[in-house]
């Protein structure tokens, strides 16, 4: 007996979906349409249907590259404290969310983990989406939203309480945002007048605002203007000024600010013996900036060659990555940093015994490594925050 249209084609989705987490690591560009993930798995952060540590580059269930504007990766840790998750933003305006929902980081109304994207419901019409270690923002018509974890007043709600929220909800008192990034229990909001907004958990000075106060509500960061993108890390913020130099602050301690000191700050300092600065990323506890002629620098934390350098130590202020050349984005977790190149291919370094390098193994190399080839066709990669996961589009 012919079966039913719609098991038919639920069986043809199934099938795709297994067909697309069975592809090879390396497939040839054109062959091969989907985001791919890799490393730490324990809440399905890596979107594949399972919780299962992945080796090397799997495809993230239906979510094709070309249907992506912008994947943030949140949350890490380890054992009873990981809490991995991904958001993702299609072109639509529509965002999708997987991985752990301990404080409803999901955004889908409940505290369940997912190991699939499933669409934020009730969420269109977005432009910008940033996840952090429990909660995430997104930007829609020049407002924003946030939802999942509370407890330091990083939603930006204006209410007292610090309770989780699993949809969801307006930031207070914000208007014509162009983008927002989430760190350790914090958020920053650029505005299109390119004055810089935060909230939520004070400690470092991650607020900016001169002092350690957590804020409930969003603040303006003092003596900060003519900003054109900003990078959040766990502890730290980097924002880069029209005149193509680089301000930071909050958590120093890894050299992190990139000040020539391991002092935290309360405001924003000038990132050393940078100009002409095209592109800032932030990782977990470091910076990296692409020059306008394309090379590179980095700076903070480097324990596990983080940087790139060949060295172990922090540096407290930028040093040339000369080995680096064609990098289109860069990303990076606790111990390990990922690049796009302008080749397609996608490179790690630093330390790699979650397989967060992506290239197949559990050994940490001595130099960079290849996740996967030039033709990939990737033009982006991200990490979840503090964690050891990785992403591609």
């Amino acid at each position: 007996m012919t079966p039913p249209l719609r098991l038919t084609l639920l069986a043809a989705l199934s099938l795709a979906a297994l067909t697309a987490t069975a592809l090879p690591a390396h497939a040839a560009a054109g062959t091969d349409p989907w985001v791919r993930a890799w490393g730490e798995n324990a809440q399905g952060q890596l979107g594949n249907g399972s919780v299962l540590a992945q080796q090397t580059p799997a495809a993230v269930i239906g979510v094709t590259r070309d249907d992506v504007r912008e994947l943030s990766g949140g949350g890490g840790g380890a054992a009873a404290a990981a809490n991995g998750f991904a958001v993702a933003l299609l072109k639509d305006g529509t965002v999708k969310s997987w991985g752990s929902n301990t404080t409803g980081q999901l955004g889908n109304g409940t505290l369940t983990a997912q190991s699939f994207p499933a669409t934020v419901a009730g969420l269109s019409g977005v432009s910008e989406v940033s996840a952090g270690l429990n909660h995430a923002l997104a930007v829609k018509g020049g407002r924003v939203l946030a939802w999942g974890g509370n407890a330091s007043k990083q939603l930006g709600t204006g209410q007292d309480s610090t309770n989780p929220y699993r949809t969801p909800v307006p930031v207070q008192s914000l208007d014509k945002v162009k983008d927002v990034g989430a760190g350790c229990d914090f958020s920053v909001a650029l505005r299109q007048d390119g004055t810089v907004w935060t909230w939520g958990k004070g400690d470092n000075g991650r607020l900016g605002t001169g002092n350690n106060t957590t804020r409930e509500t969003p603040q303006k960061v003092p003596d900060l203007t003519d900003v054109e993108s900003v990078a959040v890390g766990c502890d730290h913020v980097l924002a880069l000024t029209a005149d193509g130099t680089v301000k930071s602050w909050g958590r120093g301690a890894e050299g992190q600010l990139g000040n020539d000191s391991v002092t935290d700050s309360n405001k924003p300092v000038d990132v050393a013996y940078l100009d002409a600065v095209a592109r800032i990323f932030a990782t977990s506890a470091s910076g990296f900036a692409v020059l306008d002629d394309g090379s590179v620098a980095g700076w903070g934390k480097n324990t596990d060659r983080q940087l790139g350098d060949g060295t172990t130590a922090n540096r407290t202020t930028p040093v040339m990555l000369d080995a680096l050349e064609g990098v289109q984005s860069v990303a990076g977790g606790a111990d390990f940093t990922l690049a796009a190149l302008d080749d397609g291919s996608v490179i790690g370094w630093g330390a790699n015994a979650a397989a967060q390098l992506g290239d197949g193994t559990t050994t940490t190399p001595a130099a960079t490594t290849v996740a996967l080839p030039p033709g990939s066709g990737i033009t982006h990669v991200a990490t979840t925050l503090t964690g050891k996961s990785g992403y591609a589009y």
